[in-house]
């Protein structure tokens, strides 16, 4: 972080600089396209005569092409380009969504998808380079604040898409965000996006995977995301077979949400004072004591628990945003940062997958498997951290 510190000056005060403050609400308003499209795929399905497979090849495709442009295309704001790839990003994501305002055929909708993780992939990385190099005093707290807004868009998200499909038809909320994403561009052209030290000597991203630090704050990604992927896949089945009604899943995971944006500045401020690692063991600690919950206890206590997880969730994801941040040097903050977003996507998605296939075998078995794995790469991370210390050791020495 001390490199951090030489690359811009920090605000004064507790408080943001107020371009920073339009970055976190540029977070949230692509978090709540995720959203948007994710509560109208069933609509989606029986209006155009979609199979279930057609579906999943849609929700699919927005992850796909996020982690294709998270982990080639964040160098680029290194390079010199952090303002375009967030003009860009915000333009690709406004076209995909006027894309679908009249998709109809499969292939249509798909594309639209396939823009919008392009321009949230460019768009995500640039943006966090910005908020690090900004204010790197407050550097933790800031990425906490980003975490709530995006967290926080996700779930208002699901909110407009119901609302404007119920009283306007399907092709509004995408209408809605057409427009309101065009209204970011023109903003955003408006807003220093200058970030600190640039990339000239274009280093590649198996430099950044080379350094043990970075492997260290990757595996306790990994950690977290792990949970997250299962979680999504069948979170909401686990309670229906337990005889929860439709109100009560809908609830749960509304409330999963409320604990990472109150505390997220809290949890990120934490990690950067005290370190992330022993934030993060604490935090990934718990979650994974939840997981091995989730596979024996009754629905009341399942409840009580996700509360709980939820809360260790709020200090995880900003956690590990501010470890790949004092793990990347200063001319390649958003390649760390795209990385961290691909490994994401891509943990996340594995898991939803084979947090499925397991749950054939019964609950204990999937969320067992899944709190082990949690604990095996929690222990990855202290293990490539210590390691991380042994070389600044000689350093301090000399």
């Amino acid at each position: 972080m001390a490199e951090h510190e030489q690359t811009a000056s920090p605000s004064t005060g507790d408080t943001p600089p107020a371009s920073l403050w339009l970055l976190f609400i540029v977070t949230g308003l692509m978090s709540i396209g995720y959203g948007l499209v994710f509560t109208l795929l069933a609509d989606i399905r029986d209006r155009f005569g979609f199979g279930d497979s057609a579906v999943g090849l849609i929700a699919f495709a927005g992850f796909a092409s996020g982690f294709a442009a998270q982990m080639f295309l964040s160098r680029y704001a290194d390079r010199g380009h952090t303002a375009l790839m967030v003009r860009v990003g915000m333009a690709v994501a406004a076209l995909s969504m006027l894309g679908m305002v009249f998709a109809t055929d499969l292939w249509q909708w798909v594309g639209g998808r396939l823009l919008f993780g392009v321009g949230t992939g460019m768009v995500a990385p640039a943006v966090r380079r910005v908020v690090i190099a900004r204010d790197p005093a407050r550097v933790g707290a800031n990425l906490g604040r980003q975490t709530a807004f995006d967290v926080g868009g996700f779930v208002l998200g699901p909110l407009i898409a119901a609302v404007l499909a119920q009283f306007l038809g399907l092709r509004a909320p995408f209408l809605f965000l057409t427009v309101v994403y065009v209204g970011v561009f023109l903003l955003i052209g408006r807003v220093d996006l200058r970030s600190g030290p640039q990339d000239s000597s274009h280093r590649s991203v198996r430099d950044l995977i080379r350094r043990p630090a970075m492997q260290s704050a990757l595996a306790s990604a990994i950690a977290f995301y792990l949970t997250i992927g299962m979680f999504e896949a069948i979170w909401a089945i686990l309670l229906r077979d337990l005889d929860a009604p439709t109100w009560l899943i809908g609830v749960t995971v509304s409330a999963f949400t409320l604990p990472m944006i109150l505390f997220a500045p809290r949890g990120g401020a934490l990690a950067q004072s005290r370190g992330p690692l022993g934030v993060l063991t604490i935090s990934i600690t718990v979650a994974a004591v939840c997981t091995f919950i989730y596979g024996i206890g009754p629905l009341w206590v399942l409840i009580v628990v996700s509360g709980v997880h939820a809360s260790a969730d709020a200090f995880t994801m900003p956690g590990n945003q501010v470890a790949v941040a004092m793990s990347s040097p200063p001319e390649q903050l958003a390649a760390g940062q795209g990385l961290l977003g691909a490994t994401g996507l891509a943990v996340a998605g594995l898991a939803a997958l084979g947090g499925s296939a397991l749950y054939g075998l019964g609950r204990f078995t999937v969320f067992t498997t899944t709190a082990l794995l949690m604990v095996v790469f929690l222990l990855i991370a202290r293990q490539r951290w210590s390691a991380f210390e042994r070389t600044l050791s000689p350093a301090a020495e000399g």
